[in-house]
Order: structure tokens, then sequence, then C-alpha cells
């Protein structure tokens, strides 16, 4: 299960809106070994593309890092699909390399009926994609480095 405060949750779902009609990209990271989501990372989505996104490498390389000197770890994994429901593509699951994350996709496309946007956390493992709940709590996150 990913544990999340609204406000993070808040910040990716308004990440996802403001770089629509493209997807938005970015990661959440937290102490390492404790999968606590807290400090919010979003990150250009180089490709500028509505249909795929990619981290610019130069961008990444800095990120981890950042995270290494600081102790942290990639908790969450973002991204957002702007015409197809939330769930990850083969694209995405061929790229999901942190075993220990959380895929988090946000759809800002109304494909289920239920309104603006989809919130779904997947973990991805070897090419298996597993569902996982999403709980949302009060506490507050750490801002944006």
């Amino acid at each position: 299960m990913l544990t999340i405060s609204k406000d993070l949750f808040d910040r990716i779902v308004e990440h996802a809106r403001a770089d629509h009609p493209d997807e938005a990209c970015g990661v959440v990271a937290g102490p390492a070994g404790q999968g606590r989501p807290e400090r919010f990372i979003p990150m250009l989505n180089a490709a500028r593309s509505p249909t795929f996104y990619e981290f610019d490498s130069g961008d990444l390389l800095k990120l981890y890092r950042e995270m290494d000197d600081r102790d942290e770890e990639p908790v969450i994994v973002y991204h957002s699909h702007t015409a197809t429901e939330a769930y990850p593509s083969r694209t995405d699951i061929t790229y999901a390399n942190e075993p220990g994350a959380h895929y988090v996709l946000v759809s800002t496309a109304d494909t289920d009926g239920a309104g603006p946007f989809q919130f779904r956390s997947f973990r991805i493992v070897e090419g298996e994609v597993t569902e996982e709940d999403v709980k949302v709590t009060d506490e507050d996150a750490e801002a944006t480095a």
C-alpha cells in the first residue's frame, strides 16, 4: 500500500494538470530504507510529448547524486497519461528500474467517468505489474527542493 500525504497527492495531480497536454513526470524522495515519501521533485519531461515521458539524463544524474548526499531514495516515480487510463504502458513497464518504488500514474483524461483524473499506484518488478491501494493522510510533506 502507498501511504501519501494529501499535500504530496495534490502536488502530483497539480503537476499532471499543469503539464497537460504533455505528460508530466517526477519523483518523490524519502529517507533510504523507510519507504516514506517526503520530498516532491517535479521533473521536466525531456520528450515534451503527450504520449511519452523521459527524464532528462543530466537532471536525473543530478537528482540521484542529490538523493545519495541526503541519504534518500526514490519512493515514488510518477508520470501522467493524457489520453488513456492510469495504467502502465508496455514502455512504462520496460523502463521501470526501481523495484522498491511505487509507480504512480495520474490520468488527466476522464477515461472511466469518475471525474477529471485518476490516481493509481503500482509496483513494477521484473516486468510484473501489481496495483496497490493508496491511502491519503493529512501529514505534511517537505517543501520542494
